[in-house]
């Protein structure tokens, strides 16, 4: 059910459906998929920014222009139109069709006129509106609509990149980008050309020059009864090329008279409230549900709640909390697992616990706050480490009740781990996005990760934050299991990666030796070393300067020494490793200990000092260990990045020798071989390549 007030506003948007569902696409990576294998990132880009356009502007109406698949009137003028141009991927052309689906569930107008394209669809709907009486915003990322603009009636909503880069258009927005007045840039488009139409323009004839010669002679007219005034070169050009330049102009002018058959005052949006709802579960589009309410509501369209029920932030209503333990295990015991969430007095993992949120009612949000006091008890301890846990991130969590002397072994869901599986290519997996994606609501304060504006800063405290990520948690986990079974994802899951979030978290807790000894005398030769490369640097060049520093390095080189430099950046002359290795033959008494210099400052700093500043109190390294990070699914690590202690040299080699096993231990040293190879070997089934390594 819906309900509306008529718009006070005048203004008509108008926009280029192919345009900016092709910059959408583009502009967000296509690993954005469904559970179902879908892509999504196109429909996501182009609704993301429908919506935000229509809050932001509050239009009287909206309608969306789309190109058609038959050919023009400018390819039959012009056969080599657009010739050069690629099929759209599959995925984009799906996408499309899906955009369409969207806009027609939200009751916005579509157009497209056989024989034309998109944008003279737009030029007629601008003057159609114009002469009704309307402002015209025109929202597109093709340059070509730039000629449509006339203050103060039509202005153009240009999208630069991505989804969210736009500027506003007015006629003094348009010589000030162009150079020309919106009505001279079809004779400036003409002179410059347009590759992507496959409209090459007259050679040597750029931006910067068709806007002076059309600034100077008005247009295409102008400039060629005055070719006799330009320079040999141009001119030359120009007289070879007028055929083509008029023929340009007269493709690039946008057509007025496109049989558009709309009504121009009925186009304010009429949405199907059940059918928006469908799509955007389909395309596990779960924060668009009070986006668009929101919008809706700007246009004066009120949605009731029951057309999206459930949507909106994610709030708790209930936080019980006590310090009596029996009452904790009375209301703990009766659960069959637990949704649980970490309070930090800092960095996840690495800082104090200050306790557990644990989901005791779901439906009723109501979570129970332990604080670190109670889990020093030992009959919590004990009920923990048996119980089942679903948790987001649950190594952090893991490896800090190891350090409380908890060691639970029922780790039945990590949603970070399970998202991860589902799509590989995100760059992070925070559970606010698993939230937005997989559910009707929203974290109020990951307003900005959700398409929401937090206008007011909200931020909650830890425990209230913890209480709100168990909800989270407990919203998504059986979600993320039916996506994982899904996919076929189930058992690698439960076999292979929840597993190893328990090795991995008793790793990070027991850490690594060190001989801190060696370490320090390790620093403190390579302290000396680059001191040493240094001192000698500075002499060969004759006066003291920094050799951290590439201007200073940059002067002595190619000003003072004058060597020809290999190329050149836009901060100057670059100094980078290549770049010296180029030029060691011409002076290899500086070249060559300049580059030693380099290396030994680099293990002095990051691993002479960067080792030692991560020796914990038990003089062991506790690095991190990540599972989320490489798309391939191997581990990476880091404070410090223990898979990157050096090998390839004598001086970086050393390190390894600080790293020491357990009384009584010793390390083994194992690798796997070529183990990409012997897997395609297997997978293959290939006689030879099994055979070769058989033997």
């Amino acid at each position: 059910m819906t309900s509306s007030k008529p718009s006070d506003s005048k203004t008509l948007l108008v926009l280029d459906g192919h345009s900016l569902t092709y910059r959408a696409f583009f502009g967000l990576p296509t690993d954005m998929v469904t559970a179902s294998g879908q892509v999504t990132n196109a429909v996501f880009g182009f609704t993301s920014m429908l919506l935000n356009i229509l809050k932001e502007r509050r239009p009287a109406g909206i309608v969306v222009a789309f190109d058609r698949s038959e050919p023009t009137f400018r390819h039959i003028a012009e056969p080599s139109y657009k010739a050069q141009r690629e099929e759209s991927p599959d995925i984009l052309r799906q996408q499309v069709g899906i955009v369409r689906e969207v806009l027609q569930a939200m009751g916005i107008s579509t157009v497209d006129v056989v024989g034309f394209e998109a944008d003279d669809v737009i030029a007629t709907l601008a003057d159609m509106a114009v002469d009704r009486g309307f402002e015209v915003i025109v929202v597109t990322g093709d340059r070509d609509s730039f000629q449509l603009v006339r203050d103060p009636h039509i202005r153009v909503l240009y999208n630069r990149r991505g989804v969210s880069d736009y500027v506003l258009y007015d006629e003094a927005g348009i010589i000030e980008r162009t150079g020309v007045t919106a009505a001279q840039y079809p004779a400036y488009a003409a002179l410059r050309g347009d590759p992507s139409d496959n409209l090459p323009g007259v050679p040597g004839v750029g931006e910067k020059t068709a806007a002076k010669l059309i600034s100077t002679y008005g247009g295409l007219e102008g400039i060629f009864a005055n070719v006799d005034a330009q320079t040999p070169k141009l001119r030359a050009s120009l007289v070879e090329n007028e055929d083509r330049a008029r023929r340009n102009e007269e493709l690039m002018t946008l057509r007025h008279d496109a049989p558009v058959e709309v009504e121009i005052d009925d186009l304010r949006p009429k949405p199907n409230n059940a059918d928006v709802r469908r799509l955007f579960d389909f395309l596990e589009f779960k924060s668009m549900h009070a986006r668009f309410r929101d919008a809706m509501a700007a246009l004066g369209i009120t949605i009731e709640e029951g057309s999206a029920s459930g949507s909106g932030p994610l709030e708790v209503r209930t936080m019980s909390s006590t310090t009596d333990a029996g009452q904790v295990l009375e209301m703990l015991s009766p659960l069959d697992r637990l949704d649980v969430a970490a309070a930090w007095s800092g960095e996840p993992g690495r800082s104090a616990l200050e306790g557990l949120s644990v989901v005791i009612d779901a439906p009723s949000m109501q979570t129970l706050w332990l604080s670190s006091d109670l889990l020093g008890v030992s009959e919590i301890r004990t009920f923990l480490e048996t119980a089942r846990l679903r948790t987001h991130e649950g190594k952090a969590l893991l490896r800090a009740l190891l350090d409380l002397g908890v060691d639970p072994e029922g780790l039945e869901l990590d949603t970070a781990i399970a998202e991860y599986l589902i799509d590989p290519g995100q760059n992070h997996y925070s559970l606010g996005d698993i939230v937005a994606k997989h559910s009707d609501t929203y974290f109020a304060d990951d307003a900005a990760r959700t398409g929401q504006l937090d206008l007011d800063s909200t931020r909650l405290g830890s425990r209230e934050a913890s209480a709100r990520d168990a909800l989270g948690v407990s919203i998504v986990a059986e979600k993320l299991t039916a996506a994982l079974q899904a996919q076929g994802m189930l058992d690698l899951y439960n076999k292979v990666e929840n597993p190893l979030v328990r090795v991995l978290a008793r790793m990070e807790h027991l850490g690594i030796g060190v001989d801190i000894d060696e370490l320090r005398t390790i620093a403190a030769r390579l302290t000396s070393r680059a001191s040493e490369l240094s001192e000698i640097i500075q002499s060969l060049a004759g006066h003291p300067f920094n050799p951290n520093s590439p201007t200073q390095l940059a002067k002595i080189l190619f000003e003072e020494r004058g060597l020809t430099p290999p190329k050149k950046t836009k901060t100057g002359y670059s100094t980078d490793a290549a770049t010296l290795e180029k030029l060691r033959e011409s002076w290899p008494e500086f070249i060559e200990p300049l580059l030693e210099y380099r290396e030994v400052e680099k293990l002095r700093g990051t691993y002479g000092e960067g080792l030692l500043a991560e020796v914990a109190e038990d003089g062991r390294i506790h690095a991190t260990f990540n599972q989320t990070v490489a798309r391939t699914g191997r581990l990476s690590s880091d404070r410090p990045n223990l898979h990157n202690i050096p090998v390839r040299t004598e001086e970086g080699r050393v390190f390894r020798t600080a790293f020491v096993p357990r009384a009584g231990c010793e390390f083994l040293v194992a690798d796997y071989n070529q183990i990409e190879l012997r897997c395609i070997a297997h997978l293959a089934d290939d006689p030879g390549l099994i055979t070769a390594f058989t033997n």
